[in-house]
């Protein structure tokens, strides 16, 4: 399973890479907000993290980028798409699970530009990303669970579509919107390829009391033992 990171933060991005070693990135509009920078500077900033890595190449390090939300026809989400697709070979954008998002989307893939089909609710709902080719479909979860639903089955229903009909792996199924490690977990054992998630999730995710309680019992041993 890769790990990517949710974020527009460029330092959130780094301390994650070289300490997580995330996969990609997932930015949207909310994203892009709490970075306190406008659209463009925020991720002409992340391509250009990217380039100084040398990880040019969306096989590489993906970037999923949102475009405008407020757009609904396919021609003018296309037309936004290419002017973002420009700035970074790593970009994949991001398009609303709508029919005017699955048909710029398939567009879009036509074209050579990889899409990742989000806001996904539902299994029918992902189905269509992978029939237009997307490279990535985002199911949410937190928000399902939020709502007193239970996910693992969920997912796990969308990979056993997709194992059906030889579209696993060639459209990577990102679990979205996690809001713990337990949900990183349920996705995992449902076999979905990527999970993304903020920065606090992936810390949480390596604590446990009894690592920390096996830290101390070693310190104290340590600290009574002769070692020279």
């Amino acid at each position: 399973m890769k790990y990517f990171l949710d974020s527009a933060k460029l330092d959130e991005i780094q301390y994650a890479y070289k300490t997580f070693g995330i996969d990609g990135v997932t930015t949207n509009p909310r994203h892009i907000m709490l970075s306190g920078k406008p659209f463009m500077i925020a991720i002409t900033d992340i391509a250009n993290w990217i380039k100084e890595e040398g990880l040019e190449g969306i096989d590489r390090f993906p970037v999923s980028v949102e475009i405008n939300p407020h757009l609904d026809d396919a021609d003018e989400m296309i037309e936004m798409a290419k002017k973002v697709a420009a700035l970074s070979p790593n970009f994949a954008i991001k398009i609303p699970c709508t029919e005017a998002g699955v048909t710029a989307a398939r567009k879009l893939e036509q074209m050579g530009i990889r899409t990742n089909v989000t806001l996904v609710f539902s299994p029918a709902q992902a189905i269509f990303a992978a029939k237009n080719g997307s490279l990535f479909v985002s199911p949410f979860i937190g928000w399902k669970e939020a709502n007193g639903e239970d996910c693992k089955e969920y997912i796990k229903n969308i990979v056993e579509i997709y194992k059906n009909y030889g579209f696993y792996g060639k459209t990577e199924i990102i679990c979205a919107a996690i809001r713990t490690p337990k949900q990183i977990v349920d996705c995992a054992v449902a076999g979905a390829d990527i999970v993304t998630t903020g920065l606090a999730v992936y810390q949480d995710a390596m604590k446990h009391a009894y690592t920390h309680q096996g830290l101390e019992t070693f310190i104290n041993a340590w600290d009574n033992t002769i070692t020279e």
